[in-house]
């Protein structure tokens, strides 16, 4: 009996003495991350307020007061001026090609030339025509003067006459028709030399010199195409109407062509025709440009960036982009004030060109207004500028700290000792 009471006595206090361990455990535990938690609460609170007093560092730009021009974008290609497709006007074996393929032409040069023996001999036929009927026509014409005198005597009857006046008549038309055939027969021949009808550039030739060509064949020789000036066609919404025609409304309006990436200019010249119609399937409207092109930069069928002025805005202020947020409320811009604090100003933004926007309302001019770092800013913060602090220079270099030569020491020197100059020996 002994022996059981104390192991129940043994088995009490080692309960006891572990209720007593968790509890000592539980306690100092909660105490722990109590004191953690206000810790974190103290520092939390610092660094709010440290937040509230922070300087952000910004890029700003001044909101410039000026004339600004309004372009209008729009894609299009090159199309030629002018382009011919040059056909033979007459029949006849091509005796030789008086081009190269790609070679610039003037217009009235002989580019191809036709066999002319055929034409010369249709007009040495209308020659001997015309000899020999302006012959009868004078032998006509005296015999028609003699019947009238006759009749004039009384000699001859009125028949007489009549018959000699209707042969003088048949002669004069057969003159007039042997001159008829002169002239054609010598344009053939001047046909047989194959002109180019404009100033351009040949294509690839569509026959060879020895081939018996007709003027209706469907290839024709050569497409010849003009390509200075050059025209460009191109589209733009038909929102822009009104603009357009107010502009064309007030004089010549301007053109740039670029390539398409925007940052080649190709060629400066003229808005030429605005499309009488607006393209129902695509809400847009086709232009059409007319471009000097003396270098040749412009080729047909390129595909170009064209841009239209299509007016001024007169005193305008003009802010970079960047500096326009969005909101809530609509857009605006941080203006830094005089003691280097921000004030969100709300602003109307006419349009955006480029890297540019045109503000209605907001700003007057000269304000300095933030493009760089406005994602950590808020009303009434503080800034940094970077305006006003020097410049890195010579008064910034570092101090050359080299043991001056024959200096004799432990390698340890005075701060000033690099300073000094040598000693003379």
């Amino acid at each position: 009996m002994a022996s059981a009471a104390s192991s129940w006595t043994l088995r009490i206090l080692i309960g006891v003495a572990l209720i007593g361990g968790v509890g000592w455990y539980l306690h100092s535990h909660s105490s722990g991350s109590a004191s953690d938690h206000a810790a974190d609460s103290k520092t939390s609170a610092k660094a709010g307020s440290g937040a509230d007093k922070r300087v952000v560092p910004v890029q700003v730009a001044t909101a410039e007061k000026k004339d600004f021009p309004v372009w209008l974008d729009g894609l299009g290609s090159v199309a030629a001026y002018q382009q011919v497709t040059v056909h033979s006007q007459v029949d006849g074996v091509l005796t030789e090609v008086k081009f190269k393929e790609g070679q610039v032409v003037k217009k009235g040069d002989v580019i191809a030339q036709i066999d002319p023996r055929p034409f010369v001999v249709q007009l040495h036929n209308a020659e001997g025509a015309l000899a020999r009927d302006q012959a009868q026509l004078q032998a006509a014409k005296a015999d028609y003067d003699r019947q009238k005198n006759l009749h004039e005597q009384n000699l001859v009857a009125q028949n007489a006459v009549d018959a000699a006046a209707g042969t003088l008549g048949n002669f004069q038309g057969a003159v007039k028709i042997d001159e008829a055939a002169i002239e054609s027969a010598k344009l053939n021949l001047d046909y047989a030399s194959v002109k180019s009808p404009l100033d351009g550039i040949t294509g690839i030739r569509q026959v060879d010199a020895g081939n018996l060509i007709h003027a209706t064949d469907a290839n024709g020789l050569v497409v010849i195409t003009a390509i200075d000036p050059t025209a460009v066609i191109f589209t733009l919404p038909q929102d822009r109407l009104t603009d357009i025609t107010k502009a064309l409304a007030s004089g010549s309006v301007e053109v740039d062509v670029f390539d398409r990436d925007g940052a080649t200019t190709l060629g400066k010249g003229t808005l030429a025709v605005l499309d009488n119609q607006v393209n129902a399937t695509t809400a847009t409207m086709r232009l059409k440009a007319i471009i000097p092109n003396p270098d040749h930069a412009l080729w047909p069928n390129a595909f170009v960036k064209a841009r239209v002025l299509v007016g001024t805005k007169k005193d305008a202020v003009v802010v970079p982009a960047a500096a326009v947020q969005q909101g809530p409320n609509g857009s605006f811009v941080y203006v830094v004030g005089a003691d280097s604090t921000v004030k969100m100003t709300p602003v109307a933004v006419a349009l955006t060109q480029g890297d540019s926007s045109v503000l209605d309302k907001g700003l007057a001019g000269g304000e300095r207004v933030v493009i760089e770092g406005a994602n950590q800013l808020r009303n009434g913060g503080k800034v940094d500028t970077g305006e006003g602090k020097p410049k890195p220079g010579v008064a910034d270099a570092p101090t050359d700290t080299t043991t001056p030569r024959g200096h004799k020491g432990s390698g340890s020197s005075h701060p000033n000792e690099a300073a000094r100059p040598p000693k003379v020996q």
